[in-house]
């Protein structure tokens, strides 16, 4: 499925994130941030700007880039920086390529590619998760502008953002069409009336930070409404398999480091005279992990495909972060029993995994509303 310039750019990002991420993960997970220094870095390097058009600064190139991308951080042994990133990259930016208007292209995506504007997604409320219809923040039309008011919540780079994609609902919706009335806009930090209410402290991810945002009547220019109003929604819903497929990657790839470690781990770890490695019943389960990873990737890989093709990918999609979700926090549940006493302790890489992953089957779309799409596909 990859290309030669593909693998390319695979050495390429596995070699900034061996010598330039990896050795700092620590410190940026005891910080529970990343400094603004690393997403310059991205920037210069062009890893913020693979598939942008080359007019603003970008790579111009495809889906699988990004995919390389998601592969390789992930390898970084943070869940919280990878997921950082693929949100900037992946989870909010790529709305502003489809929906915005060529002045806000202009005004905006320069800084992204660079690193210098970082972006968040801002849609889940504390009462608003998977129905997106019952958000509550509302944008009133006013002169020549809106006014946003409202909370948002889990948001990743949110207190240390600079360029938020926010929904609100502009209308009202129908019991017909819930999701009607929902807009995008796009709000810069430092407006009046917006606040980072307070950074959020969770179970893994630590190096991500995630804000829970405040909105009390905040002026919104007419020309950072995003896309078409009241077509939120489905604006949004066209980039869900996508940001699916990238989370899907990113539990993926870090199991098939934590399996790395593992193997490592057994061939090292003397008891009763031989590697752990030469037991029989570890070693059996370090071929359940390794066949369920590469299954999962099979099935992630397919799924890739079939959305790279144009196809509608939702049932595949689906089964994919549903499966590859799954899969991984089975490795990282196995890959901690296997190191032992030792899986419990901070300084070893698989502590942290298991932290990590158990956002994946959260995250994007619970476990349970995957199977929801996928029954309603088998069965409708």
């Amino acid at each position: 499925m990859f290309t030669p310039e593909h693998e390319m750019l695979r050495k390429s990002v596995r070699a900034f994130v061996e010598k330039e991420v990896t050795p700092h993960v620590t410190e940026w997970e005891d910080a529970g941030r990343i400094p603004r220094d690393f997403w310059r870095r991205l920037g210069e390097l062009g890893f913020l700007g693979l598939e942008f058009p080359a007019e603003y600064g970008g790579a111009g190139g495809d889906f699988l880039s990004s995919v390389v991308l998601g592969e390789e951080m992930a390898r970084c042994r943070s869940g919280g920086v990878a997921f950082s990133v693929l949100v900037h990259t992946d989870m909010s930016s790529p709305w502003l390529t489809r929906y915005g208007t060529d002045a806000q292209k202009a005004k905006y995506l320069p800084g992204i590619i660079a690193g210098e504007t970082v972006c968040a997604l801002g849609i889940t409320e504390p009462g608003t998760g998977s129905d997106m219809a019952a958000l509550a923040t509302r944008a009133i039309e006013e002169g020549d502008g809106y006014r946003l008011t409202g909370n948002k919540i889990f948001i990743t780079n949110g207190v240390h953002g600079d360029l938020y994609f926010v929904a609100a609902r502009t209308g009202a919706g129908t019991p017909g069409r819930r999701h009607d009335g929902i807009s995008m806009f796009l709000v810069e930090r430092g407006w009046p009336g917006f606040t980072v209410s307070r950074q959020l402290d969770k179970m893994g991810m630590r190096a991500s930070d995630t804000a829970e945002l405040a909105f009390q009547e905040c002026p919104v220019p007419a020309e950072n409404l995003l896309g078409v109003e009241g077509r939120g929604f489905q604006q949004l819903a066209a980039g869900l398999q996508r940001e699916r497929l990238m989370a899907a990657v990113l539990a993926l790839s870090g199991a098939a480091q934590a399996l790395e470690d593992t193997v490592a781990y057994l061939g090292e770890r003397q008891a009763f005279g031989e590697p752990l490695a030469r037991k029989q019943a570890l070693r059996h389960k370090v071929v359940d992990m390794a066949t369920e990873i590469e299954a999962a990737r099979q099935l992630l890989h397919h799924a890739v495909a079939s959305y790279v093709a144009g196809d509608d990918a939702a049932l595949h999609v689906s089964m994919a972060k549903l499966f590859a979700t799954e899969v991984a926090n089975r490795v990282a549940y196995a890959a901690v029993q296997l190191h032992g006493g030792y899986g419990y302790m901070r300084e070893f890489p698989v502590e942290g995994f298991f932290r990590d992953v158990r956002l994946w089957t959260i995250a994007s779309g619970t476990s349970e509303i995957m199977k929801e799409i996928i029954a309603k596909k088998l069965l409708s």
